[in-house]
């Protein structure tokens, strides 16, 4: 009986525990979705840069649920100019890659999602052009932070510009935090 139930919606039994258990999470309306913590123990970031990202109604949907993933992800330039090597250019344009976003298990399957396409960011041009100039430095990348809604409730991307860390800067940056930890231990005793 309940498997004619779960048919008629369209769902088999297992598909709707994962629908039920993925729709029984809390949605995210404001404050912070996803943060790659990865990306600071990764890379030296120097500058920090807030930008709006264009997302499908479905997406953005997946998102409130929590359901992305942005430890791999990094921004490329896209464009005619931009795959000549230029950096002035009106056709230049910053793309989030390796982004992932899940398919919630109840949206419509009508219409083919992608989990891993490329997501345009959405900067001023000037924003876009001081960018792309910082992606052809040598060891220069762009990261994504963390990913959040901001008051209007508009999802917001904070991007880090900065280098790779070699082996001997990652183990100083383990160092100091192990030192933090017992300090603060230390001092919590008195």
């Amino acid at each position: 009986m309940t498997t004619i139930v779960f048919r008629a919606v369209g769902l088999t039994f297992d598909a709707f525990l994962v629908s039920f258990s993925i729709m029984a999470r809390q949605i995210i309306k404001s404050g912070q979705v996803a943060e790659n913590r990865k990306a600071r123990f990764e890379y030296a970031v120097e500058d920090t840069i807030e930008a709006g990202i264009s997302l499908t109604g479905a997406e953005v949907k997946s998102v409130r649920y929590g359901l992305v993933n942005i430890s791999d992800a990094f921004v490329q330039t896209s464009g005619a100019t931009a795959r000549r090597g230029l950096t002035a250019g009106s056709d230049i344009n910053l793309v989030l890659s390796n982004m992932v976003i899940q398919a919630l298990p109840t949206a419509n399957k009508a219409v083919p999602f992608n989990e891993r396409r490329y997501r345009q960011l959405l900067l001023h041009r000037n924003q876009i052009n001081r960018l792309a100039g910082k992606l052809n430095e040598k060891g220069a990348t762009i990261v994504p932070l963390k990913i959040y809604f901001n008051a209007r409730g508009r999802l917001k991307v904070l991007l880090g510009v900065g280098f790779g860390k070699s082996k001997i800067d990652k183990r100083e940056t383990i160092k100091k935090r192990e030192w933090e930890k017992d300090k603060a231990r230390v001092l919590k005793r008195g």
